[in-house]
């Protein structure tokens, strides 16, 4: 199924290197495709590095090669579409925060000054409800749904019919739900198949 571009990179290139040709020309600056280093790693994700906008895809290649091409290559665009729509934020700065005001509380509830540890709860509380909402909400869900319906368009730039791209973007999601234990992700997997069932399924 898979378009005639991308089945003959994949016996000529690395597969790092695979994916960094199915970057669009504009992001080929501003994009680095990485092996991940971290352990227990998502099977891929994107962060901010540094400034000017520059952004790492980083994947876990163990995992990240049990999966057909196809599926691989949809997953790819989905965050090449996360990119494209902004929606890539520097979460790290979030749980720096989140863990700071969580310490001041604790230092802070040893003092006289209960100002403060109001403060400090408040600083957390909103942190932790910004995490929430990016990790785990409606406001998440939404974003990801976009980036599917882009990711789909991007395939068809590469050579896929729109049937089959979102067909290898179903299974790739199907695959992901059926490798985590984690329910908050097994839910968010199922509502994007439901949502890409029932926007593609006439088609």
């Amino acid at each position: 199924m898979a378009s005639s571009v991308t089945s003959a990179l994949t016996v000529q290139i690395p597969e790092l290197q695979r994916l960094k040709t199915l970057l669009p020309p504009k992001l080929h600056n501003r994009v680095t495709v990485k092996d991940t280093t971290e352990i227990n790693p998502p099977l891929i994700k994107s962060e901010k590095v540094g400034r000017g906008g520059k952004v790492e895809i980083q994947v876990d290649l163990i995992r990240w090669e049990q999966l057909d091409i196809d599926q691989r290559n949809l997953l790819f665009w989905h965050e090449v579409a996360r990119i494209q729509n902004n929606t890539i934020r520097h979460d790290r700065w979030e749980i720096a925060v989140l863990s700071m005001g969580l310490s001041g509380a604790l230092v802070e509830a040893c003092a006289p000054n209960f100002l403060l540890v109001l403060l400090a709860l408040a600083v957390s509380g909103i942190a932790g409800y910004r995490l929430y909402q990016h990790n785990y909400g409606k406001r998440s869900l939404r974003e990801a749904t976009e980036a599917d319906q882009e990711a789909i368009a991007l395939a068809t730039r590469f050579g896929y019919t729109l049937p089959q791209a979102s067909k290898s973007l179903s299974m790739a999601l199907k695959a992901l739900t059926a490798r985590t234990s984690n329910k908050w992700l097994q839910k968010k997997y199922k509502a994007r198949l439901q949502i890409l069932k029932s926007t593609y399924s006439h088609r």
